[in-house]
């Protein structure tokens, strides 16, 4: 058992906050069946738009707008098969004279990445934005792509392995002057910094609890009033008949908690949060030579630093600092087990080998200044150790 454990891998999950957890456990005997009449049921019922509440504060939006879901991929496939539905005739195939093009970015997750592609075996047009070296989305190429077949443009607002923020409402008021519908995946930023759906003038807008410190396996999908949907999951009437299925009471009750602490902590979270990052980036810079910090320099998550070790292996820093007891990522939690580089520090110009030399160290609540400082004296020799080696090996 090693003496201790740092988790600084907040990006991919965060745990169940102390709060969180107490709210769920009490509310275990909330059992009845939000849909059901009877006393059980309005109780669970009531329940659930408390929750629906708290997350509709935490958007800035109203709470009729929030649909429940499974999670952030689930919101985000809503919205594309909306689309489908949407440029397609009732044949299935894609309507000639529609709207039938879409505009995403390279850096997407998989989530969205691999429905755009799906779309784009059905006759669909899919266009993907390049990014700059930092990760922002280069609005002459989405000036460039928009046009008047333009059905969806979706950009995430924080990039999971990066931490590089979008200006989304910038994006918006492009994609509303060309008629088109504005989708965000706001599932790493939602909780780190301050999101107000409203004032980013997006039609969809994806957030996931456990990023939040919430349960697992529920999430939201905000959708404007007035912007078309359709159920992915056809069933009964709940959530207005647009995600049928029986409510998963304990985990929206644990996703309105963590809502509601959201909504008090964000701006400290992006003070202190911030602190520790630029402690642990600046500590690399001093004390290991050549490395290269990947992400937008300011406009960036206050937690997350990737930074690329050219002459170390990714895999290789991983579990050398695992066996010190510091838990990170290569990248995207989501693509974990793949020989491939990541297709976000592609887009952005990091070639292949660097890639695979890449960190991904996304902090949250309970890291300390000590364990910060840690991991800086742990990561300095490793880096070196692992350099020696590959240069013996050449």
């Amino acid at each position: 058992m090693l003496e201790r454990q740092i988790y600084v891998d907040y990006n991919a999950t965060t745990p169940l906050r102390d709060e969180v957890k107490a709210a769920m456990i009490a509310d275990l005997e909330v059992y009845g069946n939000a849909s059901s009449l009877h006393a059980a049921g309005r109780l669970a019922h009531a329940r659930v738009e408390e929750a629906r509440n708290a997350v509709g504060t935490l958007l800035g939006v109203p709470p009729r707008d929030i649909i429940f879901t499974s999670g952030g991929s689930e919101s985000n496939n809503t919205v594309f098969q909306t689309m489908r539905r949407l440029g397609s005739g009732p044949d299935g195939r894609v309507l000639p004279e529609g709207r039938t093009e879409l505009i995403t970015t390279a850096i997407e997750h998989p989530c969205v990445l691999n429905s755009a592609e799906f779309l784009k075996t059905l006759g669909f047009k899919v266009s993907f934005l390049p990014v700059d070296e930092y990760g922002t989305v280069k609005l002459d190429a989405l000036k460039a792509a928009l046009n008047e077949r333009t059905l969806l443009v979706s950009v995430m607002m924080a990039n999971n392995e990066i931490g590089t923020i979008q200006d989304i409402k910038e994006i918006s008021q492009l994609v509303k002057a060309a008629g088109a519908w504005m989708h965000t995946d706001a599932v790493q930023a939602v909780g780190k910094i301050p999101v107000n759906a409203v004032d980013l003038g997006v039609d969809y807008l994806t957030m996931s609890a456990h990023k939040i410190y919430g349960p697992k396996g529920i999430g939201a999908l905000y959708v404007r009033k007035g912007a078309p949907l359709f159920p992915l999951i056809q069933g009964g009437h709940q959530e207005d008949g647009f995600r049928a299925g029986t409510y998963n009471n304990i985990g929206i009750l644990g996703f309105g908690k963590a809502a509601t602490l959201a909504v008090k902590e964000v701006d400290r979270y992006g003070r202190e949060l911030g602190v520790l990052r630029n402690r642990l980036r600046d500590g690399f810079i001093e004390r290991i030579p050549h490395i290269k910090i990947n992400g937008h320099p300011v406009d960036v998550l206050p937690n997350t630093l990737n930074v690329s070790f050219p002459g170390a292996e990714g895999e290789a820093i991983l579990l050398s600092m695992d066996m010190q007891g510091i838990e990170a990522s290569t990248g995207s939690a989501c693509a974990s087990g793949s020989l491939e580089p990541s297709h976000v520090l592609l887009a952005i110009g990091v070639g292949p080998e660097l890639a695979h030399g890449s960190i991904r160290f996304s902090l949250g609540w309970g890291v300390t200044t000590e364990e910060v400082d840690y991991i800086i004296e742990t990561v300095v020799p490793i880096i070196a150790r692992l350099r020696a080696m590959s240069t013996l090996a050449s």
